[in-house]
């Protein structure tokens, strides 16, 4: 049997990576640690419940990744490797609490390495993003290579606790292995990232808050890709390398939003520009070379099969996030959009 111990498991990513490895083996055992802030969710969680296989190698524990004592009591009793999903991620939340940031980010991973080092886990990974290498040109793509130059609060922490966890890695011989994804977007996306909260909002006839001119450009990936992707990397990957993870899917984020207004049949008045977010990046662009030549994975999924998917489970999962588009959410939401217009 496989211990794995999850962070941030009741999160997007993380919640369907749980999902996609007890589904698909019967030898793995998940502890998930969350501390269940306004983006986790153990709805995410609830099939689990209902199937017996499951259920029996499934373990939730709600803490906090900064806590030592927890990460302590939980690591002594011994996993095969820990995957760091927990983290802040919200680019205008990070422009509002960077401090929250720093300290679940920053504080958190270097709390876990800690712990790494003192159980003597066989490995880590460190669940990053394409956002520590900061803004693309018209032309190329971000490599393993390429500086790291984060332009907000959110990315600049994530490239914080990546290079935490490559001095650990050096300095204490640390079993680590980081991966940098390109935008994920799937089941179970808090509804304050552009897909998800787009969707929703054209189903609900209310307007779409398109930042700037719209044309800002990201790599899109479906999560179920990037869940295989980091299972491949827990199996073979290479300690002290990074993975770049990417779709090969660029699309600006106004393509991202007539699709979706297309494919729900709304029109496209819907659309309202407003002000550009504070540093926000023009274009990211992964090169997962790296993850096909090594390791032999590709993305399964195309943007129209991801987004068709995305919109169904969206439709018929309307309880799942109507709940969550109200009372704090719908305040923070008027804060960030209603005087930008």
């Amino acid at each position: 049997m496989m211990k794995i111990l999850v962070t941030g498991g009741a999160g997007f990513i993380g919640s369907n990576y749980i999902l996609f490895m007890l589904q698909t083996y019967p030898d793995v055992q998940i502890t998930n640690v969350d501390k269940l802030t306004y983006a986790g969710n153990l709805e995410n969680l609830s099939i689990i419940e209902c199937t017996d296989t499951c259920r029996l190698r499934y373990q939730f524990i709600k803490g906090d990744i900064s806590d030592r004592a927890l990460i302590d009591n939980l690591l002594a009793q011994g996993f095969d490797a820990v995957i760091n999903f927990a983290a802040e991620s919200h680019v205008d939340r990070s422009i509002e609490e960077t401090d929250v940031f720093i300290q679940t980010n920053v504080l958190g991973t270097q709390t876990l390495l800690e712990g790494i080092k003192k159980y003597k886990i066989n490995r880590f990974i460190q669940i990053s993003t394409d956002e520590v290498y900061g803004s693309l040109g018209p032309e190329g793509k971000f490599t393993e290579e390429s500086h790291l130059k984060p332009n907000s609060p959110y990315s600049a922490s994530k490239a914080s606790a990546d290079l935490i966890c490559r001095a650990y890695c050096k300095t204490f011989k640390l079993p680590v292995i980081i991966t940098r994804c390109s935008n994920n977007y799937g089941p179970y996306q808090f509804p304050e990232k552009i897909i998800p909260l787009f969707i929703t909002n054209a189903l609900e006839n209310i307007p779409l808050p398109l930042y700037g001119d719209g044309l800002n450009i990201r790599d899109w990936i479906y999560v179920e890709d990037h869940c295989r992707a980091i299972d491949l990397v827990l199996r073979k990957g290479k300690e002290g390398e990074i993975y770049n993870i990417g779709g090969n899917c660029e699309r600006t984020n106004m393509a991202v939003t007539q699709a979706i207004l297309e494919k729900l049949d709304k029109p496209k008045t819907l659309i309202t520009f407003v002000k550009d977010r504070l540093g926000h990046d023009r274009r990211y662009a992964i090169a997962a070379d790296k993850m096909e030549k090594e390791l032999g994975w590709k993305p399964v999924h195309s943007f129209e099969t991801g987004i068709d998917k995305t919109i169904t489970w969206y439709l018929n999962n309307k309880s799942w996030w109507a709940q969550i588009k109200s009372g704090e959410y719908r305040n923070y939401y008027q804060r960030i959009y209603g005087n930008r217009s």
